[in-house]
């Protein structure tokens, strides 16, 4: 039997780029799979891709930031499956947001990075708990950034976003584990991919020349960490912080 075979799982922000690899590797792995994006076309796109492999997908418009729409989202899955297994809370801003000192970045591009990455993640795991407490049992992994760690220098409403979420994820990981729920959180470093294409040479070199392990990160490197804190492997696993970067960081 595969490792999330009937299991149903959300994906939010997984329409590109990680989000999107996530969600190839746990449909291959057996699991039902709703993607939670607000970009209709790249939703849209992602469960066709699924359906083509075999797999069974549902795309939900979702705005991770309202809790209108993701009350919906939850309602709309167990609607159509009855349960809901685990959750990866990927959806986050991140490309584009970077170059500003702090005294430079504006207030409502603050703010906008806020709504996403940390009441997204809120609202998102507020959404699906309760449904999760009364099976007793389920798993979330919340996405955070190795930036944390150093301090990467002009990106602090970013860093500032993930360091919330791995706190976040700590406290909640106290007020879920009575219920046989589990939160995790994974700090990627950078990856080869499209959200990091702005990035400068000279920081992709710098980092690579300074990992433990001294070559460009992939998604597939993510993909397996993530599939393995929502399975049962994990099941004495919860308020954990585990930084994939190659060993850049020792955490």
């Amino acid at each position: 039997m595969k490792k999330h075979q009937d299991k149903v799982i959300i994906v939010t922000g997984a329409g590109r780029g990680l989000g999107r690899a996530y969600l190839h590797r746990l449909a291959a792995e057996g699991a039902r799979i709703a993607v939670a994006e607000i970009d209709t076309f790249a939703g849209s796109a992602a469960v066709d891709e699924i359906h083509k492999s075999g797999g069974d997908a549902v795309f939900i418009e979702t705005d991770v930031s309202s809790k209108e729409a993701t009350v919906k989202m939850a309602a709309a899955i167990l609607d159509r499956w009855g349960q809901i297994d685990g959750l990866v809370a990927n959806a986050g801003l991140a490309n584009s947001v970077g170059g500003a000192t702090y005294d430079q970045i504006s207030v409502d591009e603050w703010d906008r990075i806020m709504q996403v990455n940390v009441r997204g993640t809120w609202l998102t795991c507020c959404a699906v708990a309760p449904h999760m407490r009364e099976r007793k049992k389920g798993s979330i992994v919340t996405i955070s950034s190795d930036t944390t760690m150093w301090g990467s220098p002009k990106l602090l409403h970013y860093v500032t976003s993930k360091g919330a979420v791995e706190a976040f994820t700590r406290a909640m990981a106290r007020e879920l584990g009575a219920d046989g729920v589990r939160i995790n959180c994974v700090a990627p470093g950078l990856l080869n991919n499209d959200a990091t294409a702005r990035v400068p040479k000279e920081k992709r070199e710098w980092n690579i020349q300074n990992r433990a392990i001294s070559r460009e990160g992939t998604v597939e490197d993510l993909t397996g960490l993530v599939s393995f804190l929502l399975s049962d492997d994990a099941s004495f696993i919860t308020g954990q912080l585990i930084v994939a970067d190659g060993g850049l960081i020792f955490h």
